[in-house]
């Protein structure tokens, strides 16, 4: 039976709508949470072209909701092994993997090859981005985003339409306005908002129902709420992002002139003596990491805080995701304090860190220490002097006072 039978049965698609569906292209930017429902649902229609861009890797937090991934996937690019999944699914389609990031560099040249893009970024600069690039190359956009447990859907730049400047003119503050990796998102969110779009992608080829174009459907997973606003059209928006035509390509270059900061990551922390811990995300959030080193300043309230920073030491900044941390850094920066870091990865393993620390101030991992160049007799059991001498280099004296409690063969 033919791959697409229940498509072409349907009097409103037929075998006509079918070749439209196999002679159209469409650009994923994002293969993450909203990417992934997407692509999975567009290769299964049989859409003829997709382009998938992300520069991201797959990582185990992903996992909760991005299901193109799996264990065997984890460290491998996201556009890269999505299309691998991908071309297992319908393996009659052209998939093109684009593992790198959008910029606006190269975003005007891939765009153009393409009917609709779809955008399934999870920050306002890359949204931005994209619908500037839309705009610019005349190209519809499906739009999405999700936060917690709500999600919203439009189509934009369709047919004289509205685009997303027209519903939010100025672009957020970067760092102002907390993402999923910040915030939390339910696991099946990203799948509802997803398949939405997948929908409105399909609508757009077959010019079949009514397209999201000109009002934001918002659905609330809770309660299974569903609202429709309206979006009006703003010529001076529209207006604007046409007059950057000619010089939008070097706009990264203005965008990056931000002060470089310095990253630093947990494990090179730990060999720090002097610092001081700021945790610059909201307060109220998760995880809690409440110890008498860690001092709370908001982002949004650092810059009426300088006096706080202690200048004789390192100051470790750090957020959910590292994402705040780094526009933390830069302001401490650009207030010629340059002793800052941004932690590369953020809350979490702060609070394993500080979980971590033993009696006597160590951070070594007692698991990684007891078995690390240790001798061993016949049985391969590690000789117990060595390991009664690293415990006391470790500082993990319970585990000694263990090992005293060990019943005597």
């Amino acid at each position: 039976m033919n791959r697409y039978s229940r498509h072409i049965i349907l009097t409103e698609i037929g075998q006509e709508g079918q070749d439209k569906l196999s002679k159209s292209k469409v650009l994923v930017i994002g293969a993450g949470g909203l990417g992934c429902p997407v692509l999975q649902y567009l290769t299964a229609a049989g859409i003829g072209t997709i382009g998938i861009i992300d520069f991201d890797i797959v990582s185990e937090s992903n996992l909760q909701r991005q299901v193109l991934y799996g264990a065997s996937t984890l460290g491998i690019n996201k556009a890269i092994a999505a299309k691998a999944r991908l071309e297992d699914l319908n393996n009659t389609i052209l998939i093109k993997a684009y593992p790198e990031k959008l910029t606006h560099k190269n975003a005007l040249t891939i765009f153009k090859n393409y009917d609709i893009i779809v955008d399934g970024t999870d920050n306002f600069s890359t949204r931005y981005l994209v619908n500037d690039a839309s705009i610019l190359t005349s190209k519809p956009l499906v739009y999405a985003g999700i936060y917690k447990f709500e999600g919203q859907v439009s189509v934009f730049n369709y047919k004289k339409g509205p685009s997303y400047r027209c519903l939010f003119p100025k672009q957020p503050e970067t760092g102002s306005i907390p993402n999923c990796s910040e915030i939390g998102v339910l696991g099946v969110l990203p799948g509802i908002i997803g398949t939405l779009q997948a929908n409105e992608v399909i609508k757009l080829i077959l010019e079949i129902g009514e397209v999201l174009s000109g009002k934001v459907l918002y659905y609330n997973s809770l309660n299974h709420q569903i609202n429709l606003t309206k979006v009006n059209r703003s010529e001076k928006e529209i207006q604007k992002v046409m007059d950057t035509k000619t010089v939008f390509e070097a706009l990264d270059e203005e965008i990056n002139c931000e002060t470089p900061v310095r990253i630093i990551s947990i494990k090179d922390v730990i060999n720090k003596k002097n610092i001081q811990w700021i945790d610059v995300r909201d307060t109220n959030v998760n995880p809690e990491i409440n110890h008498s080193e860690v001092f709370q300043i908001p982002l949004k309230d650092l810059k009426q805080n300088l006096n706080k920073i202690e200048l004789g030491k390192e100051q470790i900044l750090f957020c959910q995701a590292g994402i705040k941390s780094k526009k933390a850094a830069s302001i401490l920066q650009n207030h010629k304090i340059h002793s800052s870091f941004s932690l590369k990865n953020g809350a979490f393993e702060v609070m394993e860190y500080f979980n971590n620390k033993n009696y006597f101030g160590n951070n070594k991992h007692l698991k990684k220490l007891w078995w690390k160049n240790k001798e061993k007799d016949s049985t391969g059991i590690p000789i117990i002097d060595l390991c009664i001498s690293s415990g006391f280099e470790s500082g993990y004296l319970h585990h000694i006072l263990r090992l005293s409690k060990t019943p005597k063969s």
